[in-house]
């Protein structure tokens, strides 16, 4: 079977849009609420603060049977001046018996008050369980700084490298769906965000660093086989080139993304709470890399090249068509 991907171009990039559209709106809504005023709910690695994970003893008996009451947990936490904070139940044993609150920075004293509080109201917690994270914003401010940073160097680092291997033309478009898997990764982690209260941290900044090296080189098997077609068959049409380069290398992309794939989701069930967000968002950037790779790079591509051989030029008074001819 060949797919003829340059036939349904707009059907593609109609998807891309509404999915990064929706990325979009998310973010825009996230940065309205109050408790987050952010495209993204940032973990405490990026915003500082203190993040406190109590969960409850449920071997003690009576510890558990009744259900966590937020509102509760809320009034205790108003009471000690700690009205602001973001709190939600997290799930313990397939029932919501701990509770995660994340608040401004807290003294040694302040924590133990408010887990002694806390504990009289709505059971005994477990102490192998309970987590007290505590960063300044200081330094989160220093991360999510040099995180951006590291992203905005690996875009321009990229764009010289395929200008350099290839031509402007491929650079931009390999650009172009690198921020394609940038967004839609960020833009379902606002969704995230908002639905499930999923924060970022410092590894969401890794995450992204990763997909983009992925998703290039990607595309820059496919460029490669367009540029080596073109030199060999100038005379042919760009979109049949496009699509026998795309058929060509479909198999590998396809076994790649795969087997990383398969290895991501082994970590995101069984890797423990610290890489689950991590191996998330390597799971949707991988996928939309693979996929911008042979549908958004490639018939953007074609479309331009299309479109540059749409003009005629006029040698010795006669009209010639240059749409023969691909630039090389």
């Amino acid at each position: 079977m060949k797919l003829s991907i340059n036939k349904s171009r707009s059907l593609w990039w109609t998807v891309s849009t509404v999915i990064i559209l929706a990325g979009i709106i998310s973010m825009v809504i996230s940065w309205q609420q109050p408790n987050i005023h952010a495209p993204l709910r940032l973990g405490l690695d990026f915003i500082g603060g203190t993040r406190l994970q109590f969960v409850r003893d449920c071997t003690k008996s009576g510890n558990c049977d009744k259900p966590i009451d937020i509102n509760a947990v809320r009034e205790v936490a108003k009471a000690q001046g700690l009205g602001d904070s973001s709190i939600q139940l997290i799930s313990e044993n397939g029932a919501e018996n701990g509770v995660l609150i994340r608040t401004k920075d807290l003294s040694v004293d302040q924590r133990t008050k408010l887990q002694n509080t806390l504990s009289e109201q709505i059971g005994v917690f477990d102490p192998q369980k309970n987590q007290i994270d505590s960063v300044g914003p200081t330094l989160g401010k220093e991360l999510l700084r040099s995180g951006l940073l590291a992203l905005i160097v690996s875009f321009i680092g990229i764009t010289i490298y395929m200008s350099i291997r290839f031509q402007l033309d491929y650079a931009v478009f390999a650009i172009v769906a690198l921020f394609h898997d940038i967004l839609i990764t960020v833009g379902a982690f606002s969704i995230l965000g908002l639905v499930a209260g999923i924060e970022v941290d410092s590894l969401f900044i890794v995450a992204l660093l990763t997909i983009t090296g992925f998703s290039v080189n990607d595309t820059v098997v496919i460029y490669d086989r367009i540029r080596e077609t073109i030199k060999t068959n100038p005379e042919r049409p760009i979109a049949e080139i496009v699509d026998d380069a795309v058929n060509q290398t479909l198999t590998r992309s396809i076994n790649t993304t795969l087997t990383v794939l398969l290895t991501l989701a082994a970590i995101f069930l069984f890797g423990g709470e610290t890489l689950k967000n991590f191996s998330l968002a390597l799971i949707v950037g991988f996928t939309m890399g693979a996929y911008s790779s042979i549908f958004i790079a490639s018939t953007l591509l074609t479309w331009w090249r299309e479109r540059k051989g749409q003009y005629q030029v006029v040698v010795s008074g006669e009209s010639i068509d240059t749409s023969a001819s691909q630039d090389t």
